[in-house]
């Protein structure tokens, strides 16, 4: 857009009247995420309070519009990234987020727990050393105060708190162990997701008698506690469980982003913030 067409639209946020602003708004967001520095730079320079006002509405409207269609970009890829998927999601409210600066805080936890490796360890002392690392170094935990929180989706405010709920802590967890190379798939239980530690030398099959591969499972919410296939397959089964239906498998990365929208748009919902469910809706249709 030129900036003769975008003063001409500017210059007329100062109008009370809804319908005009409408138009206005319908106009710009036809522009791509570029338009949002001379927005800025607009509402900088601009001393009356409506015009400011909308003109940050117009900009939030601009990132949601290029979040989605980040997203959906993302979604509609053969082999996903899981990392880039959660990011994309924090993108949603914090739009200004940088990629660099979580990859960043994931290296350092990772180079902290890859200098303690060594190469004729087991799985088992392998995982010890990942949980006491993540666990108790850097003290990530279960958000158990305010368990509806939207912001303990969020991996920035995860990494920033160490503090997440069940979805975003395995995660978090899942993508460190993938990064050191560690055989493990995030297991997709509703009300507690695991993290299942497979035997690398057997082809993993993508049929329920694939848990016949897992060497053990990781409850990273309960602070990375081992547990057996028995004990997990105990648990699926309690009769007060909503899992009792699912198979201790791995799922897709793109199953594990739809869970953490979900978890996010349920919170939203608790708070009463339906315009975040809304838009959250449209991303999990994506999905």
């Amino acid at each position: 857009m030129n900036e003769l067409k975008l003063e001409s639209l500017i210059a007329l946020l100062d109008d009370p009247d809804d319908s005009v602003f409408n138009l206005v708004l319908e106009e710009i967001l036809k522009e791509d995420i570029s338009i949002v520095d001379r927005l800025e730079h607009i509402w900088e320079t601009s001393l009356e309070e409506l015009v400011q006002n909308r003109i940050e509405f117009i900009i939030q409207q601009i990132q949601l519009k290029d979040t989605k269609e980040k997203i959906k970009s993302w979604a509609s890829q053969e082999t996903l990234d899981l990392f880039e998927g959660i990011f994309l999601i924090s993108r949603y409210q914090y739009p200004e987020l940088k990629l660099k600066s979580i990859q960043t805080q994931f290296e350092l936890i990772k180079k902290d727990i890859w200098l303690e490796f060594r190469h004729s360890q087991t799985s088992l002392e392998k995982i010890t050393i990942l949980n006491h690392i993540f666990f108790d170094r850097y003290k990530f935990k279960i958000n158990r105060e305010d368990k509806e929180s939207p912001q303990s989706s969020y991996v920035n405010r995860v990494l920033d708190t160490r503090k997440g709920n069940p979805i975003s802590i395995t995660i978090i967890y899942t993508l460190i162990a993938r990064s050191l190379h560690l055989p493990v798939y995030y297991i997709d239980f509703e009300t507690n997701p695991l993290v299942g530690y497979f035997d690398k030398d057997i082809p993993r099959l993508e049929n329920n008698e694939g848990s016949n591969q897992v060497l053990f499972y990781i409850n990273p919410s309960n602070k990375g506690a081992i547990i057996g296939p028995k004990e997990v397959d105990y648990l699926r089964q309690s009769a007060d469980s909503p899992d009792h239906k699912h198979h201790p498998e791995p799922c897709s990365d793109r199953i594990i982003i739809k869970r953490l929208v979900e978890k996010l748009s349920n919170d939203y919902k608790q708070g009463g913030s339906f315009e975040n469910v809304n838009y959250l809706k449209e991303i999990a249709e994506i999905l």
